[in-house]
């Protein structure tokens, strides 16, 4: 008995690498290794700034040639597109605004972007001690109330510690706390003058 027309499948003869004969994968050129990194690269670029740093690792992941990943770089860096610099003053006034970080903590999330020293220390030197000061006790009056009620040398620890998790140093973050402690008239009276304590 015959194989019906609508039994009959049609098997297409496969090459000794895998795709079909005549399928698109098959007759695909290889990809061009600048083309894959500048597609690469401005697709990272639409979702938001990127470091050169962040692009070249990009690269490597995707085996891009490193020859040719510099030179795609170099091109993107000559016309702006990658800026270190400016990313990194954007980085330290979006971060110190929004989540209130000290310089300390946006040198080291420039550093793990993989900006230079000298660029991050430039873009760091913009914030000076008195509006990272103004910053920490912004954040400290917005922690007061939901401390109240408890033991004073704890509770300085607890507002001590945020700042220092966001960078602060500790005799800014504990002279911020104190002082703010101070005007709500806590009772400071068995805080020490130092303000490193033994772990709890």
């Amino acid at each position: 008995m015959g194989v019906g027309v609508s039994g009959y499948r049609r098997r297409r003869r496969r090459g000794p690498e895998g795709p079909a004969d005549g399928s698109p994968a098959a007759d695909a050129p290889p990809a061009d290794p600048e083309a894959v990194a500048r597609d690469a690269c401005l697709r990272m670029l639409t979702m938001g700034p990127k470091t050169r740093a962040q692009l070249a690792e990009a690269l490597r992941r995707k085996n891009v040639p490193d020859d040719v990943a510099e030179a795609v770089l170099g091109r993107f860096t000559d016309v702006g597109l990658i800026d270190d610099e400016a990313f990194a003053q954007a980085w330290v006034q979006s971060r110190h605004t929004g989540r209130g970080l000290a310089k300390r903590a946006l040198a080291a999330e420039l550093r793990q972007r993989g900006v230079a020293d000298e660029t991050v220390k430039d873009a760091v030197q913009t914030l000076d001690s008195e509006q990272e000061e103004r910053t920490a006790r912004e954040l400290i009056d917005r922690k007061l109330a939901s401390t109240r009620g408890v033991e004073p040398t704890k509770r300085t620890r607890r507002l001590v510690g945020m700042l220092a998790r966001k960078g602060y140093s500790p005799g800014l973050a504990y002279r911020v706390v104190k002082e703010a402690l101070a005007e709500e008239g806590a009772d400071l009276e068995d805080l020490p003058d130092d303000p490193t304590w033994d772990n709890e």
